[in-house]
């Protein structure tokens, strides 16, 4: 799918797109008295939260269905305290790729899901050097699991669009 206009039934109005990713900026738990907490830091790929919850950013990829493209959830996961200093070790070294996945929790509230998308299962896969690692959810009933597994379309693609701009 290539980008470029469309009409959003939402306002009506002409936007570009839609969008084939959304990122979200810090884990759900992330807020301005965590922010001041000691221990406590947001950077681009990694989150400490008062030195006792580690979260690390990941891809959740949909296919879609009929078009070549993929559609990209960027999320937050929490892992165990040793899983996310195992990765800090293997951050620039090749061999990650090696690793097994890790466990995680999905710990950013997707707002179009119901139920919540917070405390998803997961296993995090890395990925070679300069690729966030990719994120395989629980194969559950819950909607994103079910999108996960098999694919959306492009009108769903432009339905999370309209959801998600306005």
């Amino acid at each position: 799918m290539t980008s470029s206009t469309f009409t959003c039934t939402s306002c009506d109005e002409l936007h570009d797109g839609p969008p084939l990713s959304f990122a979200f900026p810090a884990p759900a738990y992330w807020n301005d008295e965590v922010a001041e907490a000691p221990g406590s830091v947001l950077g681009e790929e990694q989150c400490v939260i008062a030195g006792e919850h580690f979260f690390v950013r990941a891809r959740i990829i949909l296919p879609i269905l009929d078009s070549d493209d993929e559609f990209v959830w960027g999320v937050w996961i929490s892992v165990s305290e040793q899983n996310f200093h195992r990765m800090s070790e293997l951050w620039n070294d090749p061999a990650r790729v090696d690793e097994p996945p890790y466990f995680g929790w999905l710990s950013t509230q997707i707002p179009i899901y119901a139920p919540t998308t917070i405390n998803l299962k997961t296993k995090l896969h890395t990925q070679p050097l300069g690729t966030r690692p990719l994120l395989e959810l629980e194969p559950t009933d819950h909607p994103l699991a079910v999108e996960h597994r098999t694919g959306i379309t492009r009108a769903r693609v432009r339905s999370i669009a309209e959801q998600l701009l306005h």
